[in-house]
């Protein structure tokens, strides 16, 4: 029976010798969760990993973007739409995007990620032709001002081709390339990275009753299909983000149980991105039923991801999630360098 391999990560700086570092970043781990299906979990030291999966575990993730994964990155969101579930409608036009992305790169972002379809539960489909209008011009006009990486968020390969072409130079698809068939050839023909995210259901319908066998291991099976599939067609596996996908046709005890073993998905050997920020859970949790109360919670379970060795956290509120990285940083290691 399958075995998963989930690090029991360490992040305190008085490690034993013999921890090993958890993808060439800022965690460590001596020990594993073996996970099976049907069967109780077991904790046994790293060195009874099979070789391969000890591997990707603990190998140093290659640069994205120009970005090393030596430290942690924010992935600063641009919602050019009218209709998003936090900030619908803010920055639609030009000049408003441009201030924002300026104002998330200079707080702290290390890539902005524009999207122009909602993905809100219930969300409509957007044309084509109007999620281009929403999202290439934008695009273009950050490029040209901001020297940061930009990632398109859409599932549509036309979409995609024209957000490239405009200055974008990541691909990330809430499908995992499962919606356009083309969109990952698009990618491939310019070496775009790709960041490929676990969705049940499209936005339309995708929390009416989401069911799995077991959570955990069916979104690790996914995102291990995905991307041996983008590997077949040609993506180099270094340019490959995985996503569990928090929101996305998960109930509230779906989204506790990936983010309490988040670190499973290393296993995977590509960069983990966690995108959690503002998102239902955290009202439900932290009783704040508008959005833009939930900035505390979403800054909350970023810093529990980055504590499991997460690489990339896509967040709403950039300076406060930097700040608390800094001081989280800083308290954990008892160390600052003054940068």
């Amino acid at each position: 029976m399958k075995a998963y391999y989930r690090p029991i990560v360490q992040t305190d700086a008085a490690r034993p010798e013999n921890a090993l570092t958890l993808a060439g970043g800022w965690c460590w781990f001596t020990h594993v969760e073996v996970l099976r299906r049907g069967e109780s979990a077991l904790i046994v030291p790293a060195d009874e990993v099979p070789a391969g999966d000890l591997s990707r575990l603990c190998k140093a993730r290659a640069p994205i973007c120009d970005l090393g994964f030596d430290q942690p990155h924010l992935m600063g969101i641009l919602n050019v739409t009218p209709d998003s579930f936090s900030d619908g409608g803010q920055f639609a036009g030009i000049a408003a995007a441009i201030r924002q992305a300026d104002a998330m790169y200079v707080a702290g972002a290390s890539l902005i990620d524009v999207g122009g379809e909602s993905t809100r539960p219930g969300a409509d489909f957007v044309p084509v032709e109007e999620e281009i209008t929403r999202t290439a011009p934008a695009i273009r006009a950050i490029s040209s001002k901001l020297d940061v990486p930009i990632s398109i968020d859409t599932r549509k390969s036309e979409v995609a081709r024209q957000a490239l072409s405009a200055g974008a130079s990541l691909v990330n698809d809430v499908s995992g390339f499962t919606y356009d068939p083309q969109l990952a050839t698009v990618a491939i023909e310019v070496g775009a990275p790709v960041c490929v995210m676990h969705a049940q259901g499209d936005p339309a319908t995708m929390q009416q009753n989401p069911i799995y066998d077991d959570v955990l291991l069916d979104v690790y099976d996914f995102l291990e299909t995905q991307v041996e599939h983008l590997v077949t067609l040609g993506v180099t596996r270094d340019l490959i983000v995985v996503d569990p996908g928090i929101g996305f046709g998960k109930t509230l005890a779906h989204n506790l149980a990936l983010l309490a073993r988040l670190s499973l998905f290393h296993g995977l050997g590509c960069p983990i991105l966690l995108g959690a920020s503002r998102k239902k859970f955290i009202g439900t949790i932290g009783k704040a039923s508008l959005a833009q109360e939930r900035m505390p919670g979403s800054v909350a379970v970023a810093l529990e991801g980055v504590a499991q060795g997460a690489q990339i956290v896509r967040v709403h509120d950039v300076a406060e999630t930097r700040q608390a990285l800094k001081l989280w940083q800083a308290v954990t290691t008892g160390d600052y360098n003054g940068a």
